[in-house]
């Protein structure tokens, strides 16, 4: 690869090979000017047959923009590509004088193309003794000279952009000049074993396991502490399987041992209430999780399945049932605890109120405290839920015949 003087160097190379084998070809240009300004400054202040190279476009290489550099990196390590580019010129000629005659100009294009026909493929000697301390000849890549066609669309525009007259020209594509990235390159440590006791590669003949459904008990539409859900879907097992729980608000997620299905194909999981389990308060939070299930046989890597949603309700207690019409103050403590940055809203009737206050205790086994001040509320028994990162809280009783608003969800309003 080569250093940030490529592209100098690839024009200078340029002009002094036109400049060297022009007048060799044609002996009338032995006074030959070969310069390299922007097309409308070209003939300023020069009267003698001249060849004007400009480098008027710089292109990214598609080819190489992707690819490793050959010797740089091994398979499995990487570094950056190298800056691939692909130069555009474009060379107008004129004649001597103030005549400036078509047919010296004419004979002075036709030896710089016959020039670049000839040599189209720089030399690294050339490009060495262009420009001091450029590298453009050590690349991996050979610098190629091409004929660019142009349409008259195409030289129109140029040359409206040069802001110039036309003048009969030719189009040439330099390709490729890599310039090497100064990014670290990362090259990790060869293998010494392929997984424990140096096994290798581990091949399963079963399938993992594939849940298709999550059915909540009583149909509802979240899951409380101290309920069970059903799992439905392939390749269940219980035999070396967890059921993993995971959240955005918990630090790591939940494993826990499922339960045999009462069908073919299901699984039970039981999210154990703070009765059974005295750290519940704190092990979970209200909210959205994902549920998987993950085979972990002996010896062999684990299997995970597809995730189905899951939406773990709140669980509230009221700090008073009645109250007079008005300003009413709302006391009430919520399990699971709700963790920081947690959005949290009180739905009071059919009305959204956030929080005046909200606190977890020191002790991790006790709730999380809200207090909500609701205003001006006439009198009638109003139904309350908690709604915390999108997932209410459950404000029906199911142990009569019917299902009917729990009376301790509701404050009544004299």
């Amino acid at each position: 690869m080569s250093n940030v003087l490529a592209i100098a160097a690839a024009t200078r190379t340029l002009r002094n090979l036109l400049l060297a084998q022009m007048p060799a070809l044609d002996t009338e240009l032995s006074d030959l000017e070969v310069t390299l300004q922007p097309p409308d400054l070209a003939r300023k202040g020069i009267s003698k047959a001249q060849l004007n190279l400009f480098l008027y476009q710089v292109v990214g290489n598609a080819a190489w923009s992707n690819l490793d550099m050959p010797g740089r990196v091994r398979p499995g390590e990487s570094a950056p590509p190298a800056l691939a580019l692909n130069l555009h010129y474009l060379i107008t000629a004129w004649g001597r004088g103030e005549s400036d005659s078509e047919a010296l100009s004419h004979r002075v294009l036709a030896a710089a193309m016959s020039t670049l026909h000839d040599r189209a493929v720089l030399d690294g000697n050339d490009i060495r003794n262009a420009l001091p301390d450029n590298d453009l000849a050590a690349q991996v890549e050979r610098v190629r000279i091409t004929l660019l066609p142009q349409s008259i669309e195409e030289l129109s525009k140029l040359w409206t952009a040069f802001q110039t007259n036309y003048r009969v020209s030719a189009a040439y594509e330099a390709t490729v000049v890599l310039i090497d990235s100064q990014a670290a390159a990362r090259a990790p440590l060869p293998v010494l074993r392929r997984g424990p006791q140096d096994r290798g590669v581990i091949a399963t003949a079963g399938a993992a396991p594939v849940l298709d459904t999550l059915t909540y008990p009583r149909a509802q539409t979240a899951l409380r502490l101290g309920e069970n859900i059903v799992l439905g879907g392939r390749q269940l097992s219980t035999d070396h399987a967890l059921v993993r729980l995971s959240s955005l608000r918990l630090d790591t997620p939940v494993d826990l041992p499922p339960l045999a299905g009462d069908a073919a194909g299901t699984l039970g999981v039981r999210l154990a209430d703070t009765v059974e389990d005295t750290d519940a308060a704190a092990r979970w939070a209200p909210g959205i999780y994902t549920v998987a299930l993950l085979l972990q046989p002996p010896g062999l890597p684990p299997l995970l399945s597809n995730e189905l949603p899951l939406v773990l309700a709140p669980t509230i207690t009221l700090g008073a049932l009645a109250a007079a019409a008005g300003d009413i103050a709302v006391n009430l403590t919520c399990l699971p605890r709700i963790r920081d940055g947690q959005r949290v809203y009180l739905l009071f009737g059919d009305r959204l109120v956030t929080p005046q206050s909200m606190s977890n205790p020191a002790d991790a086994h006790q709730p999380t405290a809200l207090a909500f001040q609701v205003p001006a509320v006439s009198a009638g028994t109003y139904t309350l839920r908690l709604r915390v990162d999108g997932a209410d809280s459950i404000p029906v009783d199911y142990s009569g015949s019917v299902p009917a608003f729990a009376a301790n969800q509701q404050v009544v309003v004299t």
